[in-house]
């Protein structure tokens, strides 16, 4: 028995249905749960719109505005459940005065999805939690992909999702941005969530929605906390990184290091947006050093041009203030430009006997590109390999591969 192929219609609505739900899908949650105040109502009518749109748009049409078109259809399904539940008058009044635009969401300087993470990111919630809600309520982010990212199972995951909703609910957690100290104190753990939301979209097989995602709420809080050094740092950070995505990759996909990256293609607006910010910061917070780190490799003119002393000193104070086996990693690459291989290798040394590295393919990488330079291409050659074996991802590992051949083709 064979299947015949579906329409080419239907292919096509189904691409646009996902296309749009990628913006759509976390601004119709976030405004639904202020509207009613119901999370599981709110993402319940987002999906359904979904569905409708899977329906009707292979026979209608693709809308014009598809976010929009998913707006309405989801409001109109809480309003009739909110309806049929009987809830009180003024939520119906107020579900019923939203209505779509053909303009960007979030013209107020504080939109829903902004006070949704201050939200998720209230401090009665255990930071695993504030971070896998929002990435769930906010980004969209399947539980799966969530439970897989943080190293738990999909029952596991979706368990906590539910504690942690019902935690909001039962705590009388307000759907706001907070004031005075209790801004102060939730503002760490939003910047961690944005960092990982920008994260996830900047990986090698990463969602790039999610880093734009990430870079416009850290514009929104950058412009309503003016005064906050560290939310300028994280957005000059997120810029600066940002503007080197379109040469991250050649025609043919392939990931590219620093060194084979074309810079004519990084984004100068977004270089200089990121340099503005960075100059507005005025302490030495983390993100504040790694978006210096950033700053030294997006005005150079080449890897060779780049200052490395400087980058290297950046490390040494995040190894002071904030250290990890990631930073030990990062530091030795570093040492190793700016005061040659040999150094970078007894740092990478120290950072692997500190625990934490164990089955890392890019503690692994970083070993062969410090023996390389060395010259030792064959032994680097081989590192490669098998850091290219331990890759999490193909981009990855296929971009260890041609590092390894490449060496080899040399040595041959």
């Amino acid at each position: 028995m064979t299947h015949a192929d579906p329409p080419a219609g239907a292919v096509a609505a189904a691409g646009a249905v996902a296309a749009a739900g990628v913006e759509a899908y976390p601004r119709i949650v976030a405004t639904l749960i202020r509207l009613t105040g119901d999370w599981a109502l709110a993402e319940d009518c987002a999906q359904e719109a979904s569905a409708v749109a899977l329906e009707r748009w292979p026979v209608d049409g693709v809308p014009a505005n598809p976010g929009g078109w998913l707006m309405t259809v989801a409001r109109n399904r809480a309003l009739d459940v909110l309806r049929r539940a009987a809830v009180e008058r003024r939520k119906l009044h107020d579900l019923g005065l939203l209505t779509p635009t053909d303009g960007p969401p979030g013209h107020d300087l504080v939109d829903d999805r902004l006070r949704l993470i201050f939200t998720c990111c209230h401090p009665a919630l255990a930071m695993e939690a504030r971070v896998a809600l929002t990435l769930r309520t906010i980004c969209g982010v399947p539980t799966a992909d969530i439970a897989r990212l943080l190293l738990v199972s999909e029952s596991t995951m979706t368990r906590r999702l539910t504690r942690a909703r019902a935690r909001i609910a039962q705590a009388g957690i307000p759907y706001r941005v907070p004031s005075g100290p209790a801004l102060t104190e939730r503002l760490p753990g939003v910047l961690a969530v944005l960092y990982l939301l920008f994260t996830r979209g900047y990986v090698a097989d990463g969602e790039p929605a999610f880093a734009d995602e990430a870079v416009r709420l850290a514009r929104l809080l950058d412009a309503l906390m003016p005064r906050q050094s560290e939310v300028a740092a994280l957005l000059a950070l997120m810029l600066l990184q940002h503007s080197r995505r379109d040469a991250r990759r050649d025609a043919a996909g392939n990931l590219l290091t620093l060194h084979r990256q074309d810079r004519a293609r990084w984004d100068r607006a977004a270089i200089a947006e990121g340099l503005a910010a960075l100059a507005r910061v005025r302490h030495d917070g983390p993100y504040a050093w790694q978006a210096r780190i950033a700053a030294c490799h997006a005005i150079a003119t080449s890897v060779d041009d780049t200052d490395w002393p400087a980058i290297a000193r950046a490390y040494d104070a995040l190894a002071d203030i904030r250290p990890s086996p990631v930073i030990g990693l990062n530091r030795a690459v570093a040492h190793g430009y700016a005061y040659g291989p040999s150094a970078g290798l007894g740092l990478l040394d120290a950072a692997q006997a500190g625990g934490g590295l164990d089955g890392s393919p890019l503690a692994v990488a970083v070993r062969a590109d410090l023996v390389a330079r060395q010259g030792d291409r064959l032994t680097a050659a081989a590192l490669f390999r098998e850091a290219a074996g331990m890759a999490g991802s193909t981009a990855e590992g296929r971009a260890l591969l041609n590092r390894a051949d490449g060496l080899a083709r040399r040595t041959a």
